[in-house]
């Protein structure tokens, strides 16, 4: 969610609270410095798999599967790990379970989707071959009855005990991930305490959203294995949301809503879902009030007019336009930008469309990477594309060079030109050159009378051609830039008024 505040506060889910230490370990644990299984490093109970299920599902119910062709492994595993299978077999005593993932299907909201968890309380969680077994089918059960997947993680990671073989299910597990999504079908991820190594790396980070329970710790580094003066907060969810890497931390009373909300509004359960067809376009957003009356009568006025700080920006909009709003937050590459707005939403209709909005400064690299990760991820599932541009041009200091300006504008042009699905424009504001172009839709972009497009802002193009400041008016007169002008040009469809 750019720009947008992240879920805090609350509860989490219940025993998933934060792990500020690396706490011994008792014998059973195979991967991660974490707490005993079955409890955080204080004194709640954590949370078993089933219970994490419950809490989305209610009283909708699970219908657990198991893997179409079971195997089972030599007393001490693959490696002959002396003590394997008596440590198996008193995690599966202890927790009721024989893996440390279960899987099904099930209801949360109205939708039907493929759930998996992990039970942290056999062995860390941890991926050996028999979860892989256990991974690979649920991701192929969703494949197979074209349902969504929300995977509920709890890791430490590959399973030392199986060696190699432990780590390999990583790929296979990658590999079912990507035939999910080829098919179009979405992937949620809600990230339990403790997810890190492996698990973290994929069943987690690879979702299409991912959300996190208040205080758990996340990484790719076990608290074992971090350099000794690492910072506690880059290893948690407030940390990795602030990093662009998490959507949304979400207190665990209020899971079930926002995962039934994303579940509808990833077009999960409909028919048709995916770019094969293709939906309708997302219809225009209504014109909100105006900062003058009528159309502006010169360039200037036009361009005061879009920089009026009493105009309607782009959470107006959104607002308006939405019944319900679930922002994307980050680029995925560690870094967010507070004006971009991007993420999916529902209208009043119950019809989802995904958004990008510019916030009228200028937008910086991880914006417009977060914009490119937004587009695609609508394209693949089929939700059509709003965006509104509002930006006096891409971000020009020297840190947005090195975060990799140019092809991070590259990436959202490409993501537009490539979009199967419609993408609709509207111009609120601001239409600074290329940065405010990379999100625009060729041939059905709309603008208000509040709004100018231009190649140059007129004061800049005055000054290449080494004219007064006096003679700005008049260039950006040249330049045709007003909304009635961009209609007559054919760069916009129509004025929204």
């Amino acid at each position: 969610m750019s720009g947008d505040a992240p879920m805090v506060g609350g509860s989490p889910l219940s025993g998933d609270a934060p792990l500020p230490g690396g706490s011994p370990v008792s014998g059973d644990a195979s991967v991660s410095g974490h707490a005993p299984a079955g409890t955080t490093s204080g004194t709640t109970p954590r949370a078993t798999a089933r219970e994490a299920i419950a809490l989305l599902t209610g009283g909708a119910g699970f219908t657990e599967h198991r893997p179409p062709s079971p195997r089972t492994l030599p007393l001490d595993g693959p490696l002959g790990w002396a003590g394997y299978g008596a440590a198996r077999a008193r995690a599966a005593e202890r927790t009721g379970e024989d893996e440390s993932v279960v899987y099904g299907t099930g209801v949360v909201g109205d939708r039907e989707c493929v759930l998996l968890a992990f039970e942290f309380g056999f062995l860390g969680g941890s991926l050996g071959l028999l979860t892989g077994d256990r991974l690979e089918a649920a991701y192929d059960l969703a494949l197979t009855r074209r349902l969504p997947l929300v995977a509920l993680v709890a890791t430490g990671g590959s399973r030392m005990q199986e060696g190699m073989v432990a780590l390999t299910q990583l790929q296979r597990v990658a590999a079912a991930s990507t035939r999910l999504r080829a098919a179009g079908l979405p992937q949620i991820a809600v990230v339990r305490d403790p997810t890190t190594g492996g698990g973290w790396a994929t069943v987690g980070a690879g979702a299409d959203v991912v959300l996190a329970l208040p205080g758990a710790q996340i990484g790719f580094a076990g608290s074992r294995v971090r350099p000794p003066d690492a910072d506690p907060y880059a290893y948690g969810a407030e940390g990795q949301s602030a990093a662009g890497q998490v959507d949304a931390v979400v207190p665990g009373p209020e899971l079930p809503r926002t995962v039934g909300l994303w579940l509808r509004a990833l077009g999960a359960g409909e028919e048709g879902a995916g770019p094969v067809g293709g939906p309708a376009a997302a219809p225009l957003p209504r014109a909100q009030a105006p900062s003058s009356a009528g159309l502006p009568g010169s360039g200037r006025e036009a361009v005061e007019r879009a920089r009026a700080a009493g105009r309607p920006r782009a959470r107006a909009y959104l607002d308006d336009y939405f019944a319900v709003r679930l922002p994307l937050h980050g680029d995925r590459s560690g870094g967010t930008d507070p004006g971009l707005l991007s993420g999916f939403g529902l209208r009043a209709d119950g019809r989802a469309v995904a958004y990008v909005a510019q916030c009228g400064t200028p937008t910086r690299p991880a914006g417009y990477r977060a914009a490119a990760r937004t587009i695609r991820l609508a394209d693949r599932l089929g939700v059509p594309v709003l965006t509104l541009v509002d930006t006096p041009g891409a971000a020009n200091d020297a840190e947005a060079e090195r975060a990799g300006q140019g092809a991070a504008i590259a990436d959202a042009f490409a993501a537009i030109a490539a979009a199967r699905v419609p993408v609709t424009t509207l111009v609120i504001g601001e239409g600074g050159s290329g940065g405010a172009l990379a999100l625009a839709a060729p041939g059905n972009t709309h603008v208000t009378a509040d709004s100018y497009f231009s190649v140059i802002a007129p004061e800049l193009a005055a000054a290449i051609l080494k004219r007064p400041p006096e003679e700005t008016g008049a260039t950006a007169d040249q330049l045709r830039l007003r909304p009635q002008d961009l209609v007559e040009l054919g760069v916009a469809r129509s004025i929204v008024r």
